[in-house]
């Protein structure tokens, strides 16, 4: 990649003026205005934005997506704390106890209004990782029916720095905190409490507080067989040194638990966590329309976005209180539809279908898409690839881009070659530790096994250069991001590097929607076993 940056010094060409900014502004401007309220799941922002979405594909003379229907439903349930959480361990020499939100956090995705825990085992379970791959397994041996298990953010390895297990500094799904939660669950657990390290984990512990100390919606799994954890949560590492403490250990298992072989820790001290919730469910929606393919229909291409934003909530220094969400994700929604757009103004049909995907609560944790991977209305074995569109670059033109993850599927292969084609180029990942490529909803498509990514804005400005990109990037996180501010600004905003990424992710979804390739995971990745038990 540093030798394909090296020779990018023409400035970037694009093959056609097929994309329209107009089109794109008009309806960032539309979506993330007052009237749609910050676009909230299960509210009248919700409402006003399916309707626009439904009759803006039809317009375009694109077919429902859903049987006769351009909706799916997603079934939520949205569960919010009541009173104070509490959690305590009960050792030998007596009762100890924790603060809620300053020592731990804990939360619940069960529909029971009382959770209540007396005196379960703890458990210090490693990483808490099953990859065969790796030959690793920190449940071996262990039976944690009944109990609770500890384990490190993260993945084995990375709190020594020894990058010969697992992706050395790239984290891999195995240390993201919600495979922490699945496997535990898998496992047969009561609960799973994640020690939380800032530079393990990417951010800080307040990350932790902010996200979940309030009510929090979740995909509603009532009728489902699957168990999850009664209780979930994170801890700080000083709370663990405490228990590990308390219970005759130190800290040296977390160094342990870096070693090949490490087996868990039975810490001979019980843990009780009691707390009370509110429930309530509802349904959002996904947004689904089609071109159905000529010669292979059944065979899918799918281009998505999320729709969704924070509603309205604590007003910013203006006195603003409606979260717009312009770039994120009126932008990408607005870009799926002129990709749409452009698709169907081809002369000649695909030969398999391609799909544009508008999904709900992306900002809940990725729930619209986790639901249409798990409730496919095209199976993912036949589904081809997921390119996903989270902002979009309204910065200006760009020698680079950014994908969420590298070394992951032949997609960045492709990605690569169209983007050579304009003398640009893919950054490498600034932080592979950080773990992106699960934090966007085309990961909802991995864990299913098709391929996918996201592709973000770059940062290597054509005219000013790197540090000038950076600094517009770290400018939007600090003052838009998530919060009132992030409106469409015409004086601000600058789309041309924006149609130049849309042209690549539309040339690639060409490629493979009128063609017989079949994108493949990498070696390595480990998604690549669930699409080889597909086909």
């Amino acid at each position: 990649m540093i030798a394909l940056a090296a020779s990018c010094n023409n400035p970037p060409t694009r093959q056609s003026a097929a994309f329209s900014k107009d089109s794109l502004v008009n309806t960032i401007t539309l979506l993330a205005s007052d009237s749609f309220g910050g676009r909230l799941p299960s509210t009248d922002g919700e409402a006003k934005t399916v309707a626009y979405l439904e009759n803006k594909c039809r317009q375009m003379g694109l077919e429902p997506g859903n049987g006769n229907s351009y909706v799916q439903d997603v079934p939520m349930v949205r569960i919010t704390p009541k009173g104070t959480p509490t959690l305590s361990i009960q050792t030998a020499a007596g009762k100890v106890g924790f603060n809620s939100m300053n020592d731990f956090v804990v939360f619940t995705e069960n529909t029971d209004t009382v959770i209540s825990i007396d005196k379960a085992p703890l458990v210090f379970a490693g990483f808490g990782v099953v990859a065969p791959e790796y030959h690793w397994n920190d449940y071996e041996g262990l039976d944690v029916k009944g109990k609770i298990v500890m384990v490190m953010v993260n993945d084995p390895g990375f709190t020594i720095n020894d990058t010969s297990l697992f992706k050395g500094r790239t984290m891999t799904y195995y240390g993201r905190w919600t495979y922490k939660f699945e496997e535990a669950a898998r496992q047969g657990a009561l609960g799973c409490l994640v020690i939380h390290n800032t530079e393990a984990a990417s951010y800080p512990f307040s990350v932790v507080q902010n996200s979940n100390g309030s009510s929090r919606l979740y995909l509603d799994q009532r009728g489902s067989a699957a168990y999850r954890c009664p209780v979930e949560g994170w801890v700080t590492e000083a709370m663990a040194k405490k228990i590990f403490a308390a219970a005759g250990k130190d800290s040296s298992l977390f160094l342990a638990a870096n070693q090949r072989g490490f087996r868990p820790v039975d810490l001979h001290v019980t843990a009780s966590v009691g707390m009370r919730t509110t429930v309530s469910f509802s349904n959002s929606h996904n947004v689904l329309a089609k071109i159905t393919g000529a010669s292979k229909p059944d065979e899918v291409m799918i281009y998505s976005a999320h729709w969704d934003h924070l509603g309205i909530g604590k007003p910013d220094e203006r006195g603003d209180s409606i979260y717009n969400g312009a770039l994120d994700n009126a932008s990408g929604t607005a870009a799926v539809l002129e990709m749409a757009r452009v698709f169907r103004s081809l002369p000649d049909r695909p030969g398999r279908s391609i799909l544009f995907l508008f999904v709900t609560a992306e900002e809940q944790g990725l729930l619209g898409s986790q639901y249409y991977a798990e409730h496919p209305v095209y199976p993912p074995g036949k589904t081809v690839a997921d390119l996903n569109i989270d902002e979009i670059n309204a910065f200006g033109r760009t020698r680079d881009v950014e994908i969420s993850g590298s070394n992951q599927s032949e997609l960045e292969d492709l990605i690569a070659a169209e983007l050579k084609k304009q003398n640009r180029y893919i950054a490498p990942d600034a932080h592979p530790e950080a773990g992106h490529f699960f934090r966007s909803d085309h990961f909802s498509f991995a864990k299913a096994g098709i391929p996918a990514l996201s592709l973000g804005p770059g940062t290597d400005n054509t005219e000013k250069g790197r540090e000038y990109g950076r600094k517009l990037m770290e400018e939007y996180t600090a003052k838009y991001y998530h919060a009132p501010g992030d409106e469409y600004d015409a004086a601000r905003w600058n789309l041309d590097g924006a149609l130049d990424d849309l042209e690549v992710l539309f040339l690639v979804g060409k490629q493979l929607a009128y063609s017989d390739e079949w994108p493949r995971w990498k070696a390595g990745s480990e998604f690549r076993a669930i699409r080889e038990k597909q086909q």
